[in-house]
């Protein structure tokens, strides 16, 4: 069953809610901290040499008895999946293969997540939940209990023939506004959801993820807008600038699992906090806004760049995120306490924001590299966990990386990779809690 749900925000409720504070911190004045890492995984080039393959979103999955055995799985889009160990050793890399569908295509795989304990079969099992954009649906992949001892730690289990996610037809998949972002939400024992949203539009769809025929699929896909344009404290309505045709999209989403809040980052807007499940009382809350917001500009068709209609406007945005906001993820700690963590694309930080209350803005870190490791510029995707995983035994962050630079990297060469942060250098760096002893994990609860 498909539900659309009428739920885009008025003009006048976002209007509203612009009218509170800006986050202000101490990082607006002063240089972020620094922290470091001598991790990253190998070289991806996006050309034909390479297979394609452009790193995008990571996820951190955790062996429940031996730490050593967790993985990272990333989305290469055109050029797969890969999987990694926490030394950053490539275990596993899958073509992205044509859907189980009579009209498939290769897929492009762009977003990735974990759901815990799914029931496949009999079994319980771990699953490697993907979108793919050029089939605009959901692939699933089962996760080797062994995890980086398995000789093969992901198998495909994608149930034949899924609806698309957000399209009538595949006439008009091949438009490319298909799925994007993803999240999974595991609210209590026995149900599992995906968010995801679409690209080039501010739609976000919920499915639940089920049981068929013995492989993986989903069901009760419902959607909402989000808003895309906005009325500012100086009377004018802002649009954020895109390409003609083109919406405000939203990537980076992240669902808290124990309040079944959903974060969301709009790329050109900001950060979003809205109560699952979608219905007419979700109501968005715009919780930061990116440096350049409320400031008009105008596409330039010739150079495909936005450029602001006045260069003294200061417009109403806040100090954390510079455009493009990307990546979001939480660091959990007991009951309500820890973090969320967003890519601030545009001037490659990270902010970091309280998981409780009002998500007060706490501040922003950079990561540089070291023992030839280059530092991490353009990150798109991250993930975040505070299990003990390998030696980094306060919680890792791993990191998209573009371009991927370095001496023995091909610079004519469209380069790309993930980087692995040991969280406990970031919260020594902004003072912030560790805790290892709550979670995400359904098989710890």
């Amino acid at each position: 069953m498909t539900q659309t749900l009428s739920a885009a925000v008025t003009v006048g409720v976002v209007a509203a809610a612009l009218l509170a504070p800006v986050q202000v911190t101490a990082a607006a004045s002063v240089q972020p901290p620094v922290v470091t890492t001598n991790n990253e995984t190998p070289v991806l080039y996006d050309d034909e040499a390479g297979g394609n393959a452009s790193g995008d979103d990571p996820a951190i999955w955790v062996h429940p008895a031996d730490s050593r055995k967790s993985v990272v799985i990333v989305t290469a889009k055109e050029g797969g999946l890969r999987v990694y160990d926490m030394g950053s050793r490539e275990l596993q890399s899958l073509p992205a293969t044509k859907a189980p569908r009579s009209d498939a295509v290769a897929g492009r795989y762009n977003n990735v997540d974990i759901a815990y304990g799914l029931r496949l079969a009999g079994r319980r099992v771990d699953v490697a939940v993907v979108s793919d954009r050029y089939n605009d649906q959901l692939r699933f992949f089962a996760i080797d209990p062994a995890g980086a001892a398995a000789r093969t730690p992901l198998t495909e289990v994608t149930a034949a023939d899924q609806s698309f996610l957000f399209n009538p037809d595949r006439a008009a998949v091949e438009q490319e506004q298909t799925a994007y972002g993803l999240a999974v939400w595991q609210p209590r024992s026995g149900e599992t959801y995906a968010v995801v949203t679409q690209e080039g539009t501010t739609t976000i769809a919920t499915v639940r993820i089920a049981a068929i025929g013995g492989k993986l699929g989903y069901t009760d896909i419902r959607r909402r807008a989000m808003p895309s344009h906005f009325r500012l404290p100086d009377a004018t309505t802002w649009v954020p600038c895109e390409e003609p045709g083109v919406l405000p999209q939203l990537e980076g989403v992240v669902v808290d699992q124990a309040s079944g809040v959903l974060y969301a980052a709009q790329e050109d807007v900001g950060l979003w906090r809205l109560q699952l499940p979608l219905g007419p009382r979700s109501r968005p809350t715009l919780i930061d806004r990116v440096t350049d917001f409320g400031i008009h500009d105008v596409y330039d068709s010739e150079t495909e760049e936005c450029r602001p209609i006045d260069p003294n406007a200061k417009g109403y945005g806040g100090n954390l995120l510079a455009a493009d906001a990307e990546g979001v993820d939480i660091y959990y700690g007991r009951g309500s306490t820890g973090y969320l963590i967003v890519s601030s694309q545009g001037d490659d930080s990270f902010a970091v924001y309280q998981r409780r209350g009002t998500n007060r803005a706490v501040g922003s870190f950079r990561v540089t590299g070291v023992g030839g490791v280059d530092d991490i510029n353009g990150s798109d995707g991250l993930a975040v966990t505070n299990r003990p995983v390998g030696t980094y035994r306060q919680g890792l962050l791993v990191t998209h990386d573009e371009p991927e630079t370095g001496p023995d990297v091909d610079d004519e060469r469209d380069a790309t990779n993930f980087s692995y942060v040991s969280w406990g250098d970031v919260a020594r760096a902004l003072s912030l809690a560790v805790d290892t002893r709550a979670g995400n994990d359904p098989r710890l609860r």
